[in-house]
């Protein structure tokens, strides 16, 4: 029986944009500044996924943040992490980097690989205004270090940040409170999953492979591959049921309703806190 008792619908249907960033990689673009005020606390989404190297191998050399997180989660391949204070990470098959910009630093993210497939994504989550200027912080979690849990069901859980059905993520944070989980459902039809959300938390589910339905049986939107449903608010929870062998991330956070003020990789929230950091950047006054 169903512990949710008013599943989430899905609002709007996005299909990504493809794009390059660095220095030519080929991406997805799911979320951009058109849907942060709607999703808020995150700001972006990528998904990047070739078996091509002339289409990841340039990487992303060195470049600024301010004012936000990010996590980069790698599905397949091997990525080194460099950044102005000191830290370094390599990055491979499911593991995860999370990083606090803060007050500022540059970083690189550079392939280590010359074949075979790169695969995984970037997510960008804000910042509350009083703590955008914070001290940087950064770890890198092996695969092995993301807990797991797998549901009556069968569905394997990969807890990044957040809880999910008794097991906490290897992520908390307490302003934005996030929610970013890997479900890999099992090799049949009908499978089901279900997630408590708070009424007011943001929430979107990307699905990277198969297909899923989202909400109650009786009124369940699909959802294709390479797709990313933006949820309704309200109710209590997250109910999917899904096609054999999907996989999907699902992302939710608690909005900061503050104002958005972005210049390239700087987040604040007003136009003279980005003029300030553009010119701390120019004057290598990050990191």
């Amino acid at each position: 029986m169903s512990q949710i008792h008013q599943a989430r619908g899905v609002e709007q249907l996005v299909l990504g944009q493809d794009t390059q960033d660095g220095a030519g990689v080929r991406l997805t673009r799911l979320l951009s500044q058109g849907l942060q005020h709607r999703l808020d606390p995150f700001l972006m989404l990528d998904a990047f996924a070739s078996d091509r190297p002339d289409e990841y191998m340039a990487g992303f050399p060195n470049h600024p943040h301010r004012g936000f997180e990010t996590v980069t989660y790698m599905i397949a391949g091997r990525m080194r992490h460099k950044d102005s204070r000191g830290h370094e990470g390599l990055l491979q098959n499911g593991g995860v980097q999370w990083m606090t910009a803060g007050r500022g630093l540059t970083h690189s993210e550079m392939p280590e690989q010359e074949q075979g497939v790169m695969e995984g994504f970037q997510l960008w989550l804000n910042l509350p205004g009083n703590n955008k200027l914070c001290e940087p912080w950064y770890k890198d979690f092996q695969s092995d270090e993301i807990p797991e849990v797998t549901t009556h069901e069968g569905v394997r859980v990969r807890v990044i940040a957040g809880e999910s059905n008794g097991t906490a993520g290897a992520v908390q944070r307490p302003d934005t409170e996030p929610l970013f989980l890997d479900l890999h459902f099992p090799n049949e039809d009908g499978v089901v999953f279900e997630q408590a959300l708070p009424t007011g938390h943001n929430a979107f589910v990307y699905v990277y492979r198969g297909e899923l339905f989202v909400g109650q049986e009786s009124e369940a939107t699909a959802v294709k591959i390479k797709h990313m449903a933006v949820l309704t608010n309200g109710g209590d929870g997250l109910v999917l049921r899904a096609q054999h062998n999907t996989k999907a991330i699902v992302v939710a956070g608690k909005p900061l309703n503050e104002p958005i003020a972005q210049h390239g990789p700087f987040v604040m929230n007003t136009q003279q806190q980005l003029i300030q950091a553009v010119a701390d950047f120019r004057a290598d006054l990050m990191g």
